[in-house]
């Protein structure tokens, strides 16, 4: 039977029919999604688990701060002492000794006297408030100062007389103990993704390590014998390789940890070779480019475990989902013009990356926008993603939306300059200037 006639019975049969159906964009999300599952958590130290997602409430054990500390650098007083200051009849107070941070003997305040004290250090006892540097004369009796000369061209300055230029009452300027957070209460809850301020609670509270999904490692990598790598010479039919820095890009600011492989010329057996080489580094295989019906389509040709479709969406028609290697790795076949690389990368890659993440928002913020302009056509039966500049308007008010530059998929420039997808449903033909649409940030 020739290959034309095999087709056409093909076509004949349920699986002919299933494979050269047209899927719908929630289709193919939902099938891939259908195959996807948080990773196990594990135990990382602290700087390793930045960007992961917690997986279990994490309490204070002891009360933050653990004792009252000053909040500046100056002398703790008693308040009694100095009610009366003022420019002109300032209170003139017994230094008793120094107390830096990290000080273990403190010495006792007493009626008439002060200790020199710096930030975080703890306040004495006797004790009742901090007076900041600035109000007082620093033990100079020549008016008030800015600041401490250093220690160590001043070796005395914890002794003698002070003069106090304001009044301060009982509790000023001191950071109480359990002021932040007091023993048991709930520092972070399951569900957080650990940025900079959570992993710096967590170092505070004296945790070292955390238990956490990490984050999904993603190799990216391009197809095409045209591809040159950024900084090398093109020549004829040559352009630069942009899809595996892009969705590089992309991978990692959805939270994933991406290996950029580059390209890799249309060879079937080159490209099965470094898939396979990289699946031991993989949660996660993107490819970009080879998926369409040409002759050199090498995504096709040498990844037989994946389903190659075709969807109702402008621009990203033909797409791949497969699971590839003994662990059954996700690999996600993308089209190689880079819009189209890119709008598949937002509907259908990130989603899986957040989902294996464990994060609480998988899909980007859809919201209305009205779109003042209009658009003048859209691909019957089809599910349009246009690029768009969104500009937010007051709360309760839908935002406005503009579509930029053409609907070339090949068209980066504007990609580049759009903070939003306007998405033009299958059974919409034309927007009529004014009217709303859906819109998903990109920002």
């Amino acid at each position: 039977m020739s290959s034309t006639a095999a087709r056409a019975a093909d076509q004949g049969t349920g699986e002919g029919r299933e494979r050269h159906r047209v899927w719908s964009v929630a289709e193919h999300l939902d099938d891939i999604l259908g195959h996807i599952h948080p990773l196990d958590p594990i135990e990382l130290q602290l700087l390793d688990a930045q960007g992961c997602v917690l997986v279990e409430d994490v309490t204070v054990p002891a009360a933050l701060p653990p004792f009252d500390n000053s909040a500046m650098d100056g002398y703790a007083v008693r308040t009694a002492d100095v009610g009366a200051a003022t420019g002109e009849h300032p209170a003139v107070l017994t230094v008793v000794g120094d107390i830096a941070a990290g000080s273990g003997e403190l010495p006792a305040v007493g009626p008439g006297e002060a200790a020199r004290i710096m930030t975080g250090a703890p306040l004495p006892p006797g004790g009742q408030a901090v007076v900041p540097v600035e109000w007082t004369d620093g033990g100079l009796d020549n008016g008030p100062v800015s600041g401490m000369p250093a220690r160590s061209s001043d070796p005395h300055g914890g002794s003698g007389l002070v003069r106090v230029f304001r009044p301060v009452r009982d509790g000023q300027h001191v950071r109480t103990r359990g002021s932040d957070a007091g023993a048991g209460e709930l520092a972070l809850s399951a569900g957080t993704v650990l940025g900079a301020a959570q992993i710096g609670l967590l170092a505070a509270i004296g945790r070292s390590t955390v238990r956490v999904r990490p984050r999904p490692r993603v190799v990216v990598l391009s197809t095409g014998s045209e591809l040159v790598q950024p900084g090398e010479e093109t020549g004829p039919g040559r352009i630069y390789d942009s899809n595996s820095y892009q969705l590089t890009a992309a991978a990692q600011e959805a939270g994933a940890i991406a290996y950029r492989v580059g390209s890799v010329a249309d060879d079937a057996e080159t490209l099965r070779a470094t898939v396979e080489d990289q699946l031991s580094r993989a949660d996660i295989v993107v490819t970009s480019g080879g998926v369409s019906v040409g002759a050199y389509d090498v995504v096709k040709e040498a990844m037989h475990e994946v389903e190659f479709r075709t969807l109702a969406m402008q621009p990203g028609k033909p797409q791949g989902f497969g699971r590839v290697g003994s662990d059954r790795t996700p690999l996600l076949a993308l089209p190689g013009n880079p819009v189209s690389s890119y709008v598949s990368f937002e509907l259908f890659v990130r989603p899986v990356i957040r989902t294996m993440l464990g994060a609480g928002l998988v899909h980007r913020t859809t919201v209305r926008a009205v779109c003042p302009d209009g658009i003048a056509s859209s691909p019957e039966g089809r599910r349009q993603f246009l690029r768009g500049w969104y500009e937010s308007a007051a709360p309760g008010e839908p935002g406005t939306v503009a579509p930029v530059g053409g609907a070339g998929s090949h068209l980066i420039k504007a990609l580049a300059r759009a903070n939003a997808l306007i998405v033009i449903p299958e059974d919409v033909a034309e927007v009529a200037p004014g009217a709303e649409v859906d819109v998903v940030l990109l920002a």
